[in-house]
């Protein structure tokens, strides 16, 4: 157990530090810079400019300095945002996405857990057939079709909410329908497969010829092998949603990092850009290791695994 955990701790630090590397050399081989862009700025400032960031330092200079302000969890001053630093864009930010995703997920997890259960439950009946469907569509659409329409239907035409931006309750229901929505449609697809592979195996059969109804089989026996793979897509999905939908947030004006990271890379912000981009990253890989040590103590045969 404790090799294992040691083992995905170092496979967190390697794949972080990858990470940092390669968008840190995209970076540099992206033509240009945010000054350029600037009308009628003479040679002279644009050298000053230059030379005050350090973008004028070698690339190794530049990247060694940059792994020293990571250490001190500094990502350094935005470029085009005057005074501001993108540890504290991070900072203003990250609550914003974290209670979208949140609402999101209050969505999508209890309904698509349902959903798929449903379905499995009744399987080739016409509640099947119509979670298969949804699951379908909610994979198929993409998120900013869902989100447009969304904001037509309730916003244009019923005008029950807000078309856009952020301030009440009722600038959160569309954002977290929007982003709800693709997870929702996978989970329910996912539960279902996996409790109706679950159901063929010994183990059922045997609680069945016991005279155990359906439900209880499910829930008292069957659970935690259901839950195993359902844990494994929540991981990435539960980092994906809280550190912000970049689609969904600039659709909606959401000012989180989503919408952030959006601007910075039109912008040419290039600590901005790698900020997000590591943060991210390190949140996501957060996220799959506690997912990776969930599934550890739900399944013991994992621990005599010597491929996981």
């Amino acid at each position: 157990m404790h090799s294992i955990v040691c083992r995905k701790l170092l496979y967190v630090c390697v794949s972080l530090l990858a990470v940092i590397t390669l968008t840190f050399i995209l970076m540099k081989t992206i033509p240009g810079d945010p000054f350029q862009q600037e009308q009628a700025l003479p040679a002279e400032i644009y050298q000053s400019l230059r030379t005050h960031y350090g973008l004028n330092d070698s690339l190794a200079v530049q990247y060694f300095r940059y792994i020293q302000q990571l250490i001190s969890f500094d990502f350094g001053p935005s470029l085009i945002y005057k005074g501001q630093n993108v540890t504290n864009i991070i900072k203003q930010s990250f609550p914003t996405s974290a209670l979208l995703g949140s609402a999101a997920l209050f969505i999508a997890v209890p309904m698509g857990l349902l959903m798929g259960f449903m379905a499995a439950l009744k399987q080739n009946k016409w509640l099947d057939s119509f979670v298969v469907a949804m699951a379908v569509i909610g994979i198929s659409v993409p998120g900013f079709v869902i989100a447009t329409l969304f904001q037509y239907v309730f916003a244009i035409k019923l005008e029950w909410l807000p078309i856009a931006r952020w301030g009440s309750f009722s600038h959160l229901i569309l954002p977290a329908l929007s982003l709800a929505a693709l997870p929702m449609a996978f989970i329910a697809r996912l539960t279902r497969t996996q409790v109706i592979e679950e159901m063929k195996q010994g183990y059922v059969t045997t609680a069945r010829a016991k005279g155990l109804s359906e439900s209880r089989i499910i829930f008292s026996h069957a659970f935690r092998n259901i839950l195993g793979p359902i844990l494994s897509y929540l991981g990435p999905l539960i980092a994906g949603i809280l550190t912000g939908s970049f689609v969904i947030e600039k659709i909606y004006g959401i000012p989180g990092l989503g919408y952030w990271f959006v601007t910075s890379v039109s912008n040419r912000d290039y600590p901005l850009i790698m900020g997000v981009t590591v943060f991210y990253c390190a949140f996501l890989l957060f996220a799959t290791f506690v997912v990776d040590m969930l599934s550890l103590y739900l399944d013991p045969r994992l621990r005599r695994n010597k491929n996981y």
